[in-house]
C-alpha cells in the first residue's frame, strides 16, 4: 500500500516560510504536496506527472487576475520549488477552448505569452487540461497500480468494480489541446466524480485544498492496489539463481551497443552507453514466465515512457548470452533493423518528416541476469531501468487481471516523435567525458579524490576505490551523483577482479583506469627490512600490474580501446636517499607503463602516467613536511615551492594532468612530469 505522507507540522512549516501573502501560502502547499507525490516512485518517476493550483494575483495595475500555477518543463516533482510552478493567466487559456483545433506550437506560444514572468520555464504540455478542470488543486500521477489498470482491455468494467461512479474514463488521446477538451467534457458530464482515469495514460485527482487532492491520490491508488492483490495467485515458482555474472556479460553487451551507435552516427568517437543493472527475485521470476517473449513485444505502460525506453526492450535469452559477442551482436542488429522498419512505416503519416533517433535499444531483458537500462550517462540509464522495472510490475499485475494491452504502434510513434516530448530529452553538446566510466584507486587520498572530481566535472561517471572504508564513504559524499565505489585492499590476490566486477555491475564497464594508490616506505637499504620492501612492491608495483591487466581485459571485451593512467613518481628517475623501498617499485612501474603501452597498443589501449613530486597527500604528511623543512633550514612554504617555478604543486595540478593525458588521443607510453620543474627528474 502507498503511505499517506501528509504532515500538519511540515505543511505548516512550508506555509510559514512563504510569508504573509495568501496566494504565496497556497502555492507553498502546492509545492509541499507536489514533493510528497514526487518522492514516492510508486506514484511518479523522473519528472513524470504534473500538478497545479489556481490563484488570484494582481497585475501591474493592482487588479486581481486568475492565474494557474502549473509544473514547468524541466522540473521534477520530487524537488520542485515555487519557481518550478510558473503562473499563467487563466482567461486567455479558457478562451482557447472555443477553438476546434490548436497546434502544439501555437499552444506553447500562447502559454508562454501569458506567463506572469517571462523568464519562467515552459508550462506543462498538459496545462490546458489543468486549466479546464474547475478545481483549485489538480494532481496528475502515473501510479504503478493505475498504469496496470489503465492498460486493461476491459478497463471500464474494472474501474466501475473498484470505484463505482467515483472515477470517469477519458479515452486515449495524445496530450495537448484535444485531450484537454475531451477530459473537461468528461468531467462536465460527470461532475460528481472524484477523479479521472486517462486510458493507457494515468490518473487525475482534484480538490479545493492541497490535502484533499493529495488524499485522493493515495486513497484511489490503494483501492486499485487492493483490487489487484485480490487477483494475485501465490507463486510457486522459485527464483532461479543467476546463470551469468555482470562482468561476464555487460562489457560485451556494452561494446556491441557502442558499435551499433557508432554505425548509426558514423563516428567512432561516440562514447559507449552506461548501464544500470537491476536484479532480484521479482525480476528473476518475471524473466522465467512462459509468455516473456510475447510480453517483450507488447509495448509501454504509458506513452510518457517511450522517449526513455523505446517501445520494446531487447530480450536476450540465455542461449544468446552463452553464445557470446556474435550472437549478441546479431540480436542488437535485429532490433536496429526492426526499429528502422517501424520508423519507415510510421513516418510517412507525418508531413515534413521526422529525423530518426538512434535505433538501438534502451532496455534489455537478460535471461539469467536481470534487467538493464541503457543511456548516455548514469542518470539516463537509471531512468530507463526504473521505468523498465516498474513496467514488469505493471505487466504482471495487468496479466493477472485480464491482459496488458497498451497503446498501439502508431500512437507510440506519435508520442516518441512528438516535438514537445523530445524537448524533455535535452539538447546541446555533451560534456567531454560524458558516458565515460573512470575508475580511481586510492580515491580517498588527496590526489585520488582531486582526480575523481576533475573527471566528474567533465561529465564522467566515477568509480572510486580505497582500503579505508570511512574515508571512502566521505569521498563518495563529496562526489555525490554519478559516483560509486567499493572498499578493497588492492594488494589482495583478487583485489583487481573484485573492484572491476563491482564497477561493471554498477556502470556496465570501464573506459579509463587511474591506478593511483600508493604509499612510501623510508629507510636506507642497509637497514631496510625485506618484508617492508615486499609490501612496498605489492602496493606500488604488483597492484598496478593487476589493475592494469584487469582493465585491459575489460577494454578488449568491450572492443572499444580504453586507457590506463599510472601515478608513478619522480622517485622512479630521481631517487632520494632513504627512499629505496619506495623508488624501486616505482621505477618498476615506470617500466611496466612502457611495456603495457607496447603490448596493449594493438588493441587501441593507451597507457600513460604522471611523475609528480612534493604533493601534500598521504605520502607527504604535515609532520613529514615540517621535518624536511627544518632539515633544509627553510620554512614550509619555501620547501613546498622548491622547484624551478617557485610555486607549490597541488593535488589538483596532478588531477588536471591525468585529465590532459586522457584527452591526448594519440599519446601512449608517455610520462608527464608535474613537479614545478626539477631538472634532475626530467625524462629528456
Amino acid at each position: 500500500m502507498v503511505k499517506n505522507a501528509w504532515s500538519e507540522t511540515e505543511a505548516t512549516q512550508f506555509v510559514e516560510a512563504a510569508g504573509d501573502d495568501p496566494a504565496d501560502r497556497e502555492l507553498a502547499l502546492r509545492v509541499y504536496t507536489s514533493r510528497l507525490i514526487g518522492q514516492n516512485p510508486d506514484l511518479v518517476m523522473h519528472g513524470g506527472g504534473n500538478t497545479s493550483v489556481k490563484l488570484s494575483r494582481p497585475d501591474i495595475f493592482g487588479n486581481d487576475q486568475r492565474v494557474l500555477h502549473v509544473k514547468g518543463s524541466g522540473w521534477d516533482l520530487e524537488t520542485i520549488e515555487a519557481a518550478g510552478l510558473p503562473a499563467v493567466r487563466m482567461d486567455p487559456l479558457m478562451d482557447l477552448r472555443q477553438l476546434d483545433h490548436l497546434s502544439d506550437e501555437d499552444m506553447v506560444n500562447i502559454q508562454r505569452c501569458n506567463l506572469l514572468d517571462s523568464t519562467s520555464p515552459n508550462p506543462s504540455v498538459e496545462t490546458l487540461l489543468h486549466a479546464y478542470l474547475p478545481h483549485t488543486y489538480v494532481d496528475h500521477t502515473h501510479a504503478t497500480a493505475f498504469l496496470a489498470l489503465a492498460n486493461l482491455p476491459d478497463v471500464d468494467q474494472a474501474v466501475h468494480e473498484i470505484f463505482g461512479d467515483k472515477i470517469a474514463l477519458v479515452p486515449f488521446i495524445m496530450p495537448g489541446f484535444q485531450l484537454a477538451k475531451a477530459a473537461a467534457q468528461v468531467y462536465e458530464d460527470n461532475p460528481a466524480v472524484e477523479g479521472l482515469l486517462l486510458v493507457n495514460h494515468g490518473h487525475f485527482t482534484f480538490g479545493d485544498s492541497a490535502k484533499a487532492s493529495y488524499d485522493k491520490v493515495i486513497e484511489h491508488t490503494n483501492m486499485v492496489e487492493r483490487w489487484f492483490e485480490g487477483r494475485h495467485n501465490p507463486t510457486t515458482v522459485p527464483p532461479r539463481a543467476s546463470a551469468f555474472s555482470a562482468d561476464s556479460i555487460l562489457p560485451t553487451l556494452r561494446g556491441v551497443l557502442g558499435d551499433a551507435q557508432a554505425e548509426f552516427t558514423q563516428s567512432r568517437d561516440i562514447a559507449m552507453p552506461v548501464f544500470d543493472l537491476r536484479t532480484g527475485d521479482g525480476i528473476s521470476r518475471f524473466l522465467q514466465r512462459s509468455d516473456v517473449v510475447e510480453l517483450a513485444r507488447r509495448g509501454v505502460a504509458t506513452p510518457d515512457h517511450v522517449i526513455r525506453t523505446k517501445q520494446f526492450p531487447l530480450h536476450l535469452t540465455g542461449s544468446v548470452l552463452e553464445a557470446g559477442r556474435p550472437a549478441i551482436s546479431s540480436a542488437v542488429a535485429g532490433f536496429v533493423d526492426d526499429y528502422r522498419a517501424y520508423f519507415d512505416r510510421q513516418v510517412v503519416r507525418h508531413e515534413g518528416g521526422k529525423v530518426m533517433i538512434a535505433p538501438t535499444p534502451n532496455v534489455f531483458w537478460l535471461e539469467g541476469l536481470g534487467v538493464v537500462g541503457s543511456g548516455s550517462n548514469k542518470k539516463a540509464a537509471k531512468i530507463a531501468a526504473d521505468i523498465a522495472e516498474q513496467t514488469l510490475t505493471v505487466m504482471a499485475d495487468a496479466e493477472t487481471a485480464g491482459e496488458f494491452r497498451p497503446i498501439g504502434e502508431a500512437d507510440t510513434f506519435d508520442m516518441e516523435y512528438w516535438s514537445l516530448e523530445q524537448a524533455k530529452l535535452g539538447k546541446g553538446a555533451a560534456p567531454r567525458f560524458s558516458g565515460k566510466v573512470v575508475m580511481v584507486t586510492g580515491a580517498a587520498g588527496a590526489i585520488g579524490l582531486a582526480t575523481a572530481k576533475a573527471f566528474q566535472a567533465l561529465g564522467a561517471e566515477v568509480f572510486v576505490i580505497d582500503k579505508d572504508s570511512s574515508a571512502l564513504e566521505q569521498a563518495l559524499k563529496s562526489l555525490g551523483a554519478n559516483s560509486a565505489g567499493i572498499t578493497v585492499d588492492i594488494t589482495h590476490d583478487d583485489g583487481a577482479e573484485t573492484a572491476l566486477a563491482a564497477c561493471i555491475a554498477e556502470f556496465g564497464g570501464i573506459d579509463i583506469l587511474v591506478s593511483n594508490a600508493g604509499a612510501a616506505w623510508s629507510g636506507t637499504l642497509l637497514d631496510l627490512d625485506i618484508g617492508d620492501l615486499r609490501k612496498s612492491f605489492e602496493l606500488n608495483f604488483f597492484a598496478h600490474l593487476a589493475f592494469g591487466k584487469a582493465a585491459a581485459r575489460c577494454f578488449i571485451k568491450q572492443g572499444h580501446s580504453g586507457q590506463v593512467l599510472f601515478n608513478v613518481s619522480k622517485q622512479a628517475v630521481n631517487p632520494g636517499k632513504g627512499f629505496g623501498a619506495y623508488g624501486l617499485p616505482k621505477a618498476t612501474t615506470f617500466f611496466l607503463l612502457r611495456q603495457m603501452a607496447l603490448e596493449f597498443g594493438d588493441a587501441g589501449i593507451r597507457v600513460n602516467g604522471i611523475n609528480a613530486d612534493r604533493i601534500r597527500s598521504g605520502l607527504l604528511t604535515d609532520g613529514f613536511i615540517e621535518e624536511r623543512s627544518k632539515a633544509r633550514g627553510v620554512d614550509v612554504e619555501t620547501y613546498m615551492a622548491g622547484n624551478i617555478l617557485k610555486r607549490e604543486v597541488e593535488a589538483r595540478h596532478v588531477a588536471d594532468a591525468f585529465v590532459a593525458l586522457a584527452q591526448s588521443e594519440r599519446t601512449t607510453g608517455h610520462v608527464m612530469t608535474v613537479d614545478g620543474g626539477n631538472m634532475e627528474a626530467a625524462l629528456r
